[in-house]
């Protein structure tokens, strides 16, 4: 699976002649570089960078990011998005969301329900004479719901009250980050860095749905969340890698279990699972990543069964367009290799309006966790689409977006029974947000 990885960053390296010339054709408008952080580009009053942060220690493309004036040494110390403020020598950036949706699906196993998710990040960030420190964290009030938390037809992954979930996206943890980020100069823009905590994110797959541009105000988790990155919430990661302008190589310990049902707390961090990830932006409006890991025993129902994950993502990424094309393989141990493909778009076509979309392809075991079920442990492979709207509305220092998404669904008929002949359904949102 090594292989893989390394094809899927060579591949990358084709596209990379063709992505320079069209995102740096305007290089005469270049500003000289900041030598403490050469990722920022500073053209005509704004800073374009390289890249930007995505969740855990993942990357995004450079365009996700919009600076505003100028490449102070400020300003190039932190992902813009939030409220922003110094004390001392510390970059205080404090971002969030909350959102309330009202979902309702079609057939046997549809269910509907009013339900909020959140999310609040606190990031401390400051320069040193050697590099940069930073302290990161971020919660969420999603365990005041019930454990089996909303429906999310066709996904799977994780328990409620000892039993699988189905059909049903569970809620995040309360601590869904606690780490620390410290990058060590080494070279022109490029920095040895060390990430880990007692709650963090290993360099495993693209950064979470919830921090991608792609997936901005779409109120649906993918259902393929637990093939892409249903490890951003992990007790126990320590990640060390080398970033530099345009690529960063890492790799993890962490401890390969998924939360139990108990969110309130933090969990007995343990290091028994690895990864690896490379990524490679060509140009700010591209970033292309691929990973491996060796996950020991993630499911809590599947003891003794651990899982080899493969992802590769491409993202794209415009001041108005943000896309995502992702594949996953994940390799059950023992058992039979699942595959997943995602893609998803947002396209903010003006101030106020948004479009948005998502298709995901997935083999799925886990539609029938009943042992005595004569589909139990079969595999099939179906398909979501799913398209939406939103009216966004800027109330500063907030952002409010109004919106709903329709979701249909292809499947084998063997599933009719359990699903119906054509299952569909809706979601109805209010997304306030601190920030863009």
């Amino acid at each position: 699976m090594i292989r893989y990885l390394f094809l899927a960053l060579s591949g990358a390296a084709v596209l990379a002649p063709s992505a320079q010339a069209q995102d740096m054709d305007h290089s005469h408008h270049k500003l000289p570089i900041s030598s403490q952080d050469d990722r920022n580009v500073c053209v005509a009053n704004q800073a374009i960078q390289r890249w930007s942060n995505g969740s855990g220690s993942s990357r995004l493309p450079g365009n996700e990011s919009t600076m505003g004036s100028g490449c102070t040494d400020a300003a190039s110390s932190h992902t813009p998005g939030g409220l922003h403020t110094m004390s001392g020598e510390w970059m205080l950036m404090a971002h969030g969301f909350v959102s309330a949706q009202y979902t309702d699906h079609s057939g046997p196993r549809g269910d509907d329900k009013l339900y909020a998710t959140s999310m609040a990040m606190l990031t401390g960030a400051r320069k040193t004479s050697w590099g940069r420190i930073q302290l990161k964290s971020m919660l969420s009030l999603e365990p005041a719901m019930d454990a089996a938390g909303y429906p999310n037809l066709f996904a799977s992954g994780e328990t409620a009250n000892g039993d699988a979930l189905v059909d049903r996206q569970h809620p995040h943890d309360l601590f869904m980050e606690l780490a620390v980020r410290v990058d060590f100069n080494i070279g022109e823009g490029t920095t040895a860095f060390l990430y880990g905590g007692p709650v963090a994110e290993p360099a495993l797959g693209p950064s979470a749905f919830m921090h991608r541009n792609s997936a901005d105000v779409n109120p649906e988790p993918p259902i393929t969340h637990h093939w892409f990155d249903s490890t951003h919430i992990t007790y126990g990661v320590v990640t060390a890698g080398i970033s530099a302008p345009r690529w960063q190589i890492e790799t993890s310990a962490f401890r390969g279990a998924e939360p139990d049902e108990e969110r309130w707390g933090i969990e007995s961090p343990k290091l028994d699972s690895w990864s690896v990830r490379g990524t490679y932006n060509p140009a700010p409006r591209w970033l292309l990543q691929a990973s491996y890991g060796d996950i020991k025993e993630p499911e809590a129902l599947h003891p003794g069964e651990g899982e080899k994950r493969f992802t590769a993502s491409a993202h794209y990424s415009t001041p108005g367009l943000s896309a995502m094309l992702a594949f996953s393989a994940k390799n059950r141990v023992p058992g039979p290799t699942l595959t997943a493909w995602l893609a998803e778009a947002n396209w903010n076509i003006d101030q106020h309006n948004t479009l948005f979309s998502r298709i995901e392809n997935v083999r799925n075991d886990e539609f029938f966790p009943d042992h005595d079920d004569p589909l139990h442990d079969e595999s099939f492979r179906m398909t979501k689409f799913q398209a939406g709207y939103a009216r966004r509305i800027r109330l500063d220092p907030f952002s409010l977006a109004l919106g709903g998404s329709l979701s249909t669904y292809a499947k084998p008929n063997a599933l009719d029974a359990a699903y119906g002949g054509s299952p569909w359904g809706y979601t109805v949102f209010t997304k306030l947000s601190l920030g863009h």
